[in-house]
C-alpha cells in the first residue's frame, strides 16, 4: 500500500495571488467570518513566510467544538495505491463528501500476484492457503470465461450492441467490454485497486478516524499511512483522526449485524431480484408544496438540468435484496444520502452468457472459506468475496438525486446490471409518482 498526497499550486495566471496553505487558509477565513475588516486587512495581519502563529491562534477552536473551521482547508488530494477493492469500497462509504476516482475493473491485473500478502489483511494463518487456492482459481476462471465470452462476441457480432457506423478500433473496445464485463464476477473482492480521493482536512480526519476504528488489518495499516501524509499538509487537524469510542461500538455493532445475517443467509445460489422503492413527499402544513413532479422535471435538457423543488424536497429510499459486490463498487460512489450494506454473501450472480453449474464447484469452496470465517468471527471475511458475491443494499436520498442516479445508470455507456437494477428502482418509483415518467430520459445502456 501506498500514500501520496497532492501539492495544488495555482496556475501561472494567478500566479500573483496570496498563497496559502491548507490550515491557512481556514485560518483566514476563519477569521474572515469573525471581522469586518476585509480579507485584504487579515491577509496583511499574516505572515504568509511564518504563518503558524495566525493558524495556531485560529485552529485551536477546533478543540473546542468549532469542527466547521476544517472544513475551510479546501480539496485536499491523496492518491491511495494497492489497497483491495475492499478498502477502497470502504473509503468512498466513509467519505461520502469526497470527490474521487477508482480504477476500473477493466484495467487493472487480474493475476494472483496483484492481491495482498494474508497477513496484511488479517487472515487466520491456517486458513491462507485455502484462501490463495481459492484466488488462483477465481483469476482462472475469470480469465477463460473472459476469453471464451471475446471469442462468442466475435463470432456473433449481433449479441453485442455497437453504434451504428462503428470503425473497427470501436468494435474491438466494445466487444472486450462485452466480455470483461460478464467475467467480472469471478473477480476477487481483495484484489487490489487504485483510488485517489479529494476532500477537506475535516472530513479526511472523519474518514482516518473511521478506518482506525474498524476492526479489519488492512483498514487501520491504511489510517496510519494517510495520517502521516497528511500531517505534511494538515498536521493540526489531523490530531483529530485516532480511533474514537463511539466509533469502535458503532463499528463492533455493524459487524455483529454483518455476521449474523451472513452465517443465516449464506448461499451460491443466484437470488432473484427483488427491488424496494418508498417515495415521501409529505411537506408540513406551514409550507405546503404545490409543484407538480412534471413541473419539477420538464424544463431540463437532460440530467444535469436544474430540478425543480418538488423533486428536491421528496425523500426516496431505494433497495435490492441481491446487489452484486460487481455493481455495489461503482454504486456506493453516488455520495448523496445515506448508503448501507452488511456485505454478506446471500447469492452469487452470473449473466445468463455464463454456465453457473461448470462452477458450482468454485463456488462450492468459496461459500466454505466464507463460512469458517464468518464461524471465527474473522473480521477478513470480506476478502474471500468474489464481484459475483451478492448483498441487499440501500441507499435513501432525495428525489431528484435519485433520478440523476437512474439516468446515469441507464444511460449511454452503463454496465448492463445495473442499468437493470435501476431501471427496475425506476418503474417502481413511477408507481408512486407516475407524472414523472414522460420526463425521464431512461436509458439502455448502449453501447457495452
Amino acid at each position: 500500500m501506498n500514500v501520496t498526497g497532492l501539492a495544488v499550486v495555482p496556475p501561472p495566471e494567478a500566479a500573483h495571488l496570496p498563497r496559502v496553505t491548507p490550515e491557512l487558509l481556514a485560518s483566514v477565513l476563519a477569521r474572515y467570518s469573525r471581522s469586518n475588516d476585509g480579507l485584504a486587512a487579515i491577509l496583511e495581519k499574516v505572515d504568509l513566510d511564518d504563518p503558524d502563529a495566525s493558524i495556531d491562534r485560529i485552529l485551536r477552536f477546533v478543540d473546542y467544538g468549532h469542527a466547521s473551521i476544517g472544513g475551510l482547508t479546501g480539496g485536499i488530494a491523496v492518491a491511495v495505491d494497492n489497497v483491495s477493492m475492499w478498502l477502497a469500497y470502504k473509503l468512498f462509504e466513509i467519505s461520502q463528501m469526497a470527490d474521487g476516482q477508482e480504477s476500473s475493473t477493466r484495467y487493472i491485473t487480474m493475476r494472483a500476484d496483484n492481491l495482498p500478502a494474508p497477513q496484511e489483511i488479517g487472515l487466520p494463518e491456517d486458513l491462507a492457503g485455502e484462501w490463495g487456492g481459492l484466488m488462483d482459481d477465481a483469476f482462472a476462471a475469470y480469465q477463460r470465461e473472459f476469453e471464451r465470452l471475446d471469442a462468442w462476441a466475435e463470432e456473433n457480432p449481433e449479441a453485442v450492441r455497437y453504434p451504428q457506423g462503428a470503425k473497427p478500433a470501436v468494435i474491438k473496445r466494445i466487444r472486450k467490454n462485452y466480455a470483461l464485463d460478464r467475467a467480472r464476477y469471478f473477480v476477487p473482492l481483495a484484489t487490489r485497486t487504485n483510488l485517489a480521493l479529494v476532500m477537506t482536512s475535516r472530513m479526511w480526519a472523519e474518514t482516518v478516524k473511521h478506518l482506525d476504528s474498524l476492526p479489519q488489518t488492512e483498514a487501520k495499516t491504511a489510517a496510519g499511512l494517510l495520517r502521516a501524509e497528511l500531517e505534511r499538509l494538515s498536521p493540526r487537524l489531523m490530531r483529530h483522526s485516532r480511533a474514537e469510542d463511539s466509533f469502535v461500538r458503532q463499528a463492533e455493532a455493524d459487524f455483529d449485524y454483518s455476521l449474523a445475517m451472513g452465517l443465516s443467509q449464506l448461499s451460491v445460489d443466484n437470488r432473484p431480484d427483488e427491488t424496494w422503492v418508498r417515495v415521501d413527499a409529505e411537506a408540513p402544513p406551514f409550507l405546503p408544496e404545490d409543484q407538480s413532479a412534471a413541473d419539477a422535471l420538464r424544463h431540463r435538457h437532460n440530467r444535469y438540468g436544474r430540478v425543480g423543488r418538488a423533486l428536491r424536497r421528496m425523500r426516496v429510499t431505494f433497495a435490492w435484496n441481491n446487489l452484486a459486490v460487481a455493481e455495489l463498487r461503482d454504486l456506493n460512489r453516488h455520495r448523496t444520502g445515506h448508503r448501507f450494506t452488511p456485505l454478506i454473501q446471500n447469492g452469487f450472480y452470473l449473466p445468463p452468457e455464463i454456465d453457473a453449474a461448470s462452477h458450482r464447484d468454485l463456488l462450492t469452496r468459496q461459500a466454505d472459506l466464507l463460512r469458517q470465517l464468518l464461524e471465527r468471527r474473522s473480521a477478513a471475511y470480506p476478502y474471500a468475496l468474489l464481484l459475483g458475491s451478492q448483498t441487499p443494499f440501500e441507499h435513501a436520498t432525495q428525489g431528484d438525486k435519485f433520478l440523476y442516479e437512474a439516468e446515469l445508470r441507464t444511460g449511454m455507456g452503463a454496465h448492463f446490471r445495473y442499468a437493470e437494477h435501476l431501471s427496475a428502482a425506476l418503474h417502481r418509483f413511477y408507481e408512486t409518482v407516475p407524472e414523472a415518467r414522460d420526463w425521464v430520459e431512461e436509458g439502455a445502456a448502449e453501447p457495452e
